[in-house]
């Protein structure tokens, strides 16, 4: 199934025109014609079955023939996570847990933190693309990067089952241990330089359980997406 994306699609729309780009790709890189019949989602939990009557590169206008709802995900798993060095890693965390299953993602500014400027515009981009591929119909938040001390002391991150996965070799518990069924669940994940001892201590004092992703030490990257199939695995 050819799946493809637009915001502006509701539940009273007959037609939809796609923007330049996306219409652009649809006409010249696909070579959709007028006739051929698709799926399209809003990235809100709707999947739409459109035809294409005007095939046009600069504006593509389709009408819209029906509408399913996909489920939502049993859980809601929000996923703060220090911004990679290399940002291309950070790029393959977006997508992986996109296609795994997640529902908000956070960049968090740390004391150890080599890269500070976050340029969500692509990050949103590499989400959308996820979504299409992995035929979703829900398209993770995506908020702005925040400094540690403001996500922590955020009243908006006070509920459910909260958790910070560093490397001091301190008293943690497995995150398998901790997870359960159908929860809102944070978790933290923390630079290349780990989370100092001061942001640690500093979550336990908000409610964080500290806890292990397992044995080996994982890049940043790697511990994001083993948190997010963790959560997605209890799940299921």
């Amino acid at each position: 199934m050819q799946l493809f994306y637009n915001p502006n699609i509701s539940k009273l729309e007959k037609e939809v025109t796609f923007d330049k780009e996306e219409s652009r790709h649809i006409v010249k890189v696909l070579r959709m014609k007028d006739g051929d019949t698709f799926k399209i989602t809003n990235g809100k939990g709707s999947f739409f079955s459109a035809e294409m009557i005007n095939a046009n590169p600069k504006g593509c206008l389709v009408k819209i023939l029906s509408e399913e709802m996909q489920q939502p995900l049993p859980y809601q798993l929000h996923l703060a996570v220090a911004p990679t060095k290399l940002n291309d890693r950070y790029e393959w965390f977006l997508e992986k847990a996109t296609e795994i299953g997640i529902s908000e993602i956070t960049p968090i500014i740390c004391d150890h933190s080599e890269r500070k400027i976050i340029k969500t515009e692509r990050y949103e981009k590499i989400l959308q693309s996820a979504m299409k591929q992995s035929l979703k119909a829900y398209l993770p938040i995506l908020n702005e990067a925040v400094s540690y001390k403001d996500f922590i002391n955020s009243e908006k991150n006070s509920e459910g089952i909260k958790c910070i996965a560093h490397c001091e070799e301190t008293d943690k518990k497995s995150l398998k241990s901790v997870l359960k069924q159908n929860q809102k669940i944070t978790i933290l994940i923390g630079p290349e330089g780990d989370f100092s001892s001061e942001e640690i201590e500093l979550a336990k004092a908000n409610g964080f359980i500290p806890v292990s992703l397992g044995e080996s030490r994982l890049r940043t990257e790697t511990a994001a997406v083993v948190a997010c199939h963790s959560v997605a695995f209890v799940n299921e």
